[in-house]
């Protein structure tokens, strides 16, 4: 079965070590723009994502379909890659609340937070479960407009300094944001998936500014 592991930069280092030691060797690895693959000796593999791409090997920026294979673990480019410091735009979405920000090195420099009452499902049928459900309704659109106002005030006026946007939080709730025109410059740069992470909050955006940080690696089982 494969899993899929984050990796913060310092310790992709030893994360690739380990896994040559736990599956007697690394044979190859295939280096593309968007990713790497690392190939060991009992056919399992570690496929990464590689974060802020196109990734950048022996001083030339590889085109999105060129891949090269080099004999044994060559992962130095990759690594110094992920430690390069980049600015970062955090948009954060849960239907109770949002949290946008810009981190630099992995650290929070700029932020605003908000919660938004919006009650959970009603179970019930009848009359009742209709007004219930047009009063929640109401609170959701409530809610989604003050997220897309802060990221308007929040990250619009920082694109042009960013290196890239991370979205994170419930991915309904991010994808009906996209219907905001002003939000359209923001959601072209995002990059990667969405972070699942809980309903935001101050430390949950911190959190956030670290995972964006990480690589995502996808072991691939013999």
């Amino acid at each position: 079965m494969n899993r899929v592991a984050l990796v913060e930069p310092e310790r992709l280092a030893g994360w690739f070590d380990r896994f040559g030691r736990r599956h007697g060797g690394v044979v190859r690895t295939d280096l593309a723009a968007d990713r790497v693959v690392v190939h060991a000796a009992d056919r399992a593999a570690a496929e990464v994502a590689v974060p802020f791409g196109p990734l950048v090997t022996a001083g030339d920026e590889l085109a999105a379909t060129a891949e090269r294979t080099v004999a044994g673990l060559a992962v130095d480019d990759l690594i110094a890659h992920a430690l390069r410091p980049r600015r970062v735009a955090l948009l954060l979405v849960r239907l109770g609340g949002h949290s946008a920000g810009v981190a630099v090195g992995g650290t929070v420099v700029l932020s605003a937070t908000d919660r938004r009452l919006v009650h959970g499902r009603h179970r019930a049928g009848g009359s009742s479960s209709a007004r219930f459900a047009r009063r929640r309704d109401g609170q959701a659109r409530v809610a989604l407009q003050a997220a897309a106002d802060t990221a308007a005030r929040v990250l619009l006026p920082e694109l042009g300094s960013v290196d890239a946007v991370v979205l994170g939080g419930d991915r309904r709730a991010i994808d009906r944001l996209r219907a905001d025109r002003r939000l359209a410059p923001l959601f072209a740069r995002a990059t990667g998936a969405v972070l699942d992470l809980p309903e935001p909050r101050r430390r949950v955006l911190d959190d956030a500014a670290r995972l964006a940080r990480c690589a995502r690696i996808t072991v691939i089982e013999p």
